[in-house]
């Protein structure tokens, strides 16, 4: 293939698109590459595998240390497990890229993206999401694309489009938007409580730009002399569905629509309809359609009556506006809540039902050093102090499988309800804790992210977590059959794997804080995005009205078995003196307070522990070793060793002095004995400070005023 060193300019923005240099063995590539950001983005077709009966995608993000200019750590010195950050990446890339390829391809695919150098300024996620649709392009893959997505940010009253990294911090609105030639095909989103209107303008202003960036891909397959693959799907052998329809029609449509069905009833009850029809096939004479067209496998006959299934659903719901639990369009199921359920050795926790979704989510409050380190990120020195983690066991639909390891969906899903929560959380400032919530998915038909956001709410409050305001979600669908479309509010689980997309939304009463959309069709006009987004908000209030019923306001206080944070600031120049050799002094302060130390390189100590006062000893300690003396200060101190020539006095945690015995008294002393003992409590004023740091003291010319107020003071202090 020639090479073609391509160009985009669009709002002050460059891309450059560099095909045929890179991959050649690959069915497509591209590098494309914004500033000094590049990535390298392959995509490859691989004979599919006999029985497969779904489409095998996979999309693999990854990033190179070297391209930060960065030697990974830990032992082997190269990079190992993927971080979340680069999970989610690969999310980004396959959901918009998914439902365009052709319902029927059965090929092994495999899309590759891996980020070979990165500046300060361009983020390579949403090129990877472009590159990934221009390389299966090249790779001359059956695919209804062009596909291309760009980030928004809201500064000040202005969007832009693909922001720097700095743009992103100083923003209101993150929002990636991915869109086909047929409309806007993925959404994703963090907003800082914004209105119904700005994320609907946000969207289009993106699209826009989406559509530039599809043209360009157009006339890059034209430089290319390369066609857009558009493949038909083959042949249909209908006996097996006409066999079906025949006889499972009415009983499809009878079971759809018992209202009163569980999910557990109406699956049980589609399950002996299938297996009905199976029994039949079975028994028919080898030489009726030679057995229905051997397509009766288990396999065959379970994808069709499922097709069937879906159409029938979808069909009840346009003709009749009716669904299958006889819910009205826009309504939601019923609502539950509950705080405090877990003993009080969790900080925190909330449940929270929504028809037969349950999440349980517990909060704990830990310390500084508690954050997470993203030390395998490109982006270096970031931290993490809010952390959301969601686990989705088996159990939870019925089923048995091994447990393992969090997959993709299980961090994506913990990602969302961190976004969700993030913009209402309070500063570091003002509530120094770490925070880590996990959301346990107990039950799920339906939209269960955003009942870890309810659920997550529920238990911030509970712990005493000074939230800005409540944020709740729900989760609407979409049922399109030709020009008739039908929004449905908190889709449960058989609307959403036979609907047309899931379009998450969270916020507080004021506005949206994420959202999260996914399409199963081509593409979506901006009338039908604006439709959902403003029906979710009647939902969301609703939920949030269900769920301030259970718990208004966070509580005054936190759980006792919570860590006491307290905070103060030192000269940083003091630093390495409260660490001390090797960490030798702080380490001490542990051992003797059993209190927990935590020094940020601005001077922020925070000191924690469960019982108060040791927090408080420990703070004492590093306040008194930390603090600028003055020649004529007065403290209440403590004798703690006695020589010929004086006695050593501990005036402020872990500082002593020493009063020379011709300090001790306003008379001749003949042993220091006489005055003091070890132990004692004495009034001292600091009289000198010599030029090696030592601190000479003085029990003379101390105001009574002085002492009192030395006294007090020190009262104050234990």
């Amino acid at each position: 293939m020639a090479e073609v060193d391509k160009s985009i300019s669009f709002d002050g923005r460059d891309i450059r698109l560099k095909v045929g240099l890179l991959a050649p063995q690959a069915g497509g590539s591209v590098l494309i590459q914004s500033g000094d950001t590049a990535v390298l983005v392959t995509a490859t077709r691989q004979a599919g595998r006999e029985g497969i009966d779904f489409l095998p995608l996979t999309v693999d993000y990854e990033e190179r240390l070297y391209a930060a200019g960065r030697i990974p750590g830990g032992i082997m010195r190269r990079e190992g497990r993927p971080p979340e950050k680069t999970i989610l990446t690969s999310r980004l890339i396959d959901r918009p890229m998914r439902p365009l390829f052709p319902s029927w391809l059965r090929d092994d695919l495999q899309i590759v993206a891996v980020t070979l150098s990165m500046d300060e300024e361009v983020p390579p996620d949403v090129l990877a999401v472009t590159g990934a649709s221009i390389a299966t392009l090249i790779a001359q893959i059956p695919f209804n694309g062009p596909m291309a997505a760009v980030r928004v940010g809201l500064v000040g009253d202005d969007f832009i489009i693909n922001p720097t990294y700095a743009e992103i911090e100083a923003s209101d609105l993150d929002l990636v938007v991915a869109g086909s030639p047929d409309g806007v095909i993925m959404v994703e989103a963090g907003a800082n409580q914004l209105s119904e209107r700005d994320i609907i303008e946000a969207i289009d202003f993106g699209y826009e730009a989406v559509r530039d960036l599809i043209k360009a891909q157009e006339d890059l397959m034209a430089e290319l002399g390369l066609q857009m693959v558009r493949q038909d799907p083959p042949s249909a052998d209908l006996t097996l569905e006409n066999f079906i329809r025949d006889r499972a029609n009415d009983e499809i449509k009878k079971i759809l629509s018992q209202f009163s069905f569980t999910k557990t009833e109406r699956d049980t009850a589609l399950d002996e309809v299938k297996d009905k029809i199976k029994t039949e096939i079975a028994e028919l004479p080898q030489e009726d359609a030679v057995r229905v067209a051997a397509t009766a496998n288990s396999k065959a006959l379970g994808n069709t009556f499922k097709d069937i299934t879906k159409q029938l659903m979808r069909r009840q719901i346009v003709e009749d506006n009716v669904r299958v639990d006889g819910r009205k369009l826009d309504e939601v199921r019923p609502v539950s809540c509950q705080v405090g359920l877990l003993p009080r050795r969790v900080h925190g926790s909330g449940l929270f039902n929504r028809g037969l979704t349950q999440v349980l989510t517990a909060c704990t409050l830990g310390t500084p050093g508690d954050a997470q380190n993203l030390n395998d990120d490109m982006q270096t020195d970031q931290q993490k102090r809010y952390l959301h983690h969601y686990n989705f066991p088996p159990y939870s639909v019925g089923e048995t499988k091994p447990l393992r390891a969090p997959g993709r969906r299980e961090i994506g899903h913990g990602a969302l309800a961190e976004r969700s929560l993030l913009p209402v959380l309070p500063s570091k400032e003002d509530f120094p804790y770490v925070i880590r919530v996990v959301s346990e998915v107990l039950s799920s038909n339906g939209s269960t992210s955003m009942g870890s956001v309810c659920g997550s709410t529920l238990a911030l409050m509970d712990a005493g977590v000074p939230i800005i305001k409540p944020v709740s979600g729900a989760a609407m669908g979409l049922i399109k059959e030709g020009d008739e479309v039908r929004i449905l509010t908190d889709i449960q689980g058989i609307e959403d794997f036979l609907g047309d997309m899931d379009f998450k939304v969270a916020g507080t009463d004021t506005g949206i804080t994420a959202l999260q959309m996914d399409m199963k069709i081509s593409g979506l006009s901006l009338d039908v995005i604006a439709q959902a987004v403003n029906q979710a908000k009647s939902a969301r209030l609703h939920i949030l009205e269900k769920m301030l019923a259970c718990i208004d306001q966070p509580r005054t206080e936190t759980s006792p078995y919570a860590p006491r944070l307290l905070t103060i600031k030192i000269d940083p120049d003091m630093i390495g003196l409260v660490i001390g050799p090797g960490g030798k002094t702080i380490k001490g302060i542990t051992e003797e307070t059993g209190a927990k130390i935590d020094i940020e390189d601005d001077g922020t100590v925070t000191i924690s522990a469960v019982d108060e006062n040791k927090a408080k000893r420990a703070r004492n300690i590093v306040q008194g070793m930390t603090r600028k003396l003055h020649e004529g200060d007065v403290y209440v101190g403590q004798v703690t060793r006695i020589i010929p020539i004086g006695a050593f006095v501990e005036f402020l945690p872990g500082k002593e002095g020493m009063i020379h015995i011709s300090q001790l008294a306003d008379y001749r002393v003949g042993k220091v004995e006489d005055e003091v003992a070890v132990g004692d409590e004495v009034i001292v004023k600091v009289r000198e400070i010599d030029n090696k740091g030592r601190i000479n003291l003085t029990r003379l010319g101390i105001h009574p005023d002085q002492a009192t107020a030395a006294r007090e003071a020190a009262a104050v202090n234990k």
